[in-house]
């Protein structure tokens, strides 16, 4: 798919632009300032107006399986949803400045944070599970780290397409950190191929590149790489301190196989805190909702492409003055003001009144002078 330019970034209410952050194929990424409360802010938004309900269906999808899940720890957090005055959709949700795009390709991550940073995705890809939901693009660009320095999940649904159809999910697909069976079109992707790529996430932060990358050949094209997933074993990590318990468990975790792999993204999560223990490192907790204290939430209906959200508006400057607004500020400085009684309508005002009596007197006091002064 060709790249295109990113769109101009939208007019939106009680936020202001500060920069891009970020283009896909299915949306531009940019930086606001929120006004009210004072925060910093990355808002996702569709670059066509949102009459096309295919575009609007991935908003709605979007919209919803963050806010079924962003409480969780380590997933993004969503704020609000809208429609700019000018039809495009967008997402406001919490601004992480930083991610692992490329960071495993300029550094050598440590063993002890990549097993955190798995056991805490695997969290987040369990509870997503649990609520029926599937990522189907997990990669290490989609896991951002927060200002705080927490790695979280992100992108669930405008460029992985949460739509079943087959023909939207490979054009969303991921080919380096795909499942052979995703990259084969068997299945647009299920808990199964989420473990795999997960593990080939794992693995990449690991090795400096996905798992079937030849970095030193210079091959690795679209093609070339989904030859090599569909029929390659696992390749071991070039690393001294990668140790052979965690090279097992990626290795099952990357199995051609979906059932030799792990069953669950709760079980990758414990075989990798298994390492942690065998390596002596602190174990990373599993965060996960348990369904004794979860309430069940509606279900997301990936179908639904009606425009829920509210169309925002534009408010125009303009030179020229108006009256002020009876807005609640104004209405405070009234109130202020109610020490001091208005005159009421079509009576005199006394102070002038006295002004022009005093006048009067005056005026019979000088003549009255000039009388005597006559006399005399």
């Amino acid at each position: 798919m060709p790249k295109r330019l990113p769109s101009t970034p939208p007019v939106l209410p009680g936020l202001a632009y500060v920069r891009p952050l970020g283009s896909g194929g299915f949306a531009d990424v940019f930086l606001y300032e929120q006004d009210m409360p004072r925060r910093a802010v990355a808002v996702k938004v569709l670059p066509s107006d949102v009459r096309d309900p295919e575009l609007l269906r991935m908003f709605n999808s979007e919209a919803d399986v963050l806010a079924h899940l962003s409480a969780h720890p380590s997933i993004v957090t969503v704020y609000q949803a809208g429609i700019s005055a000018d039809g495009r959709a967008y997402i406001v949700m919490e601004f992480c400045p930083g991610s692992l795009a490329q960071r495993y390709r300029h550094e050598r991550i440590p063993v002890d944070e990549v097993l955190s940073i798995g056991v805490k995705m695997a969290s987040a890809l369990e509870s997503a599970h649990r609520a029926g939901l599937i990522h189907r693009d997990v990669k290490p660009s989609n896991i951002l780290i927060t200002s705080f320095g927490v790695p979280v999940l992100a992108d669930f649904g405008i460029s992985a397409a949460l739509t079943p159809t087959k023909g939207d999910e490979i054009l969303a697909m991921s080919v380096p950190w795909s499942a052979p069976e995703v990259v084969s079109e068997d299945t647009p992707g299920t808990v199964a191929s989420e473990v795999w790529s997960l593990g080939a996430t794992v693995y990449s932060l690991l090795a400096g590149h996905s798992p079937f990358e030849r970095p030193e050949a210079g091959q690795n094209s679209r093609d070339q790489l989904r030859r090599r997933i569909l029929r390659a074993a696992y390749p071991r990590i070039p690393r001294p301190d990668v140790p052979d318990e965690l090279q097992a468990v990626l290795a099952a975790s990357l199995a051609r196989d979906p059932a030799d792999r792990y069953p669950t993204a709760l079980a990758f999560a414990e075989a990798l805190r298994d390492v942690q223990r065998v390596l002596g490192l602190a174990q990373t907790p599993i965060e996960v909702a348990v369904d004794e204290w979860a309430p069940e939430a509606a279900k997301v209906d990936f179908a639904d492409a009606s425009p829920r959200a509210i169309r925002s508006t534009v408010e125009h400057t303009t030179s020229r003055r108006t009256s002020e607004p009876a807005g609640v500020a104004s209405q405070a400085r009234d109130e202020d003001a109610t020490t001091v009684t208005p005159t009421p309508a079509g009576k005199p005002v006394w102070p002038w009144a006295v002004v022009a009596a005093a006048g009067f007197v005056l005026a019979i006091g000088a003549a009255i002078a000039v009388w005597l002064q006559a006399v005399g």
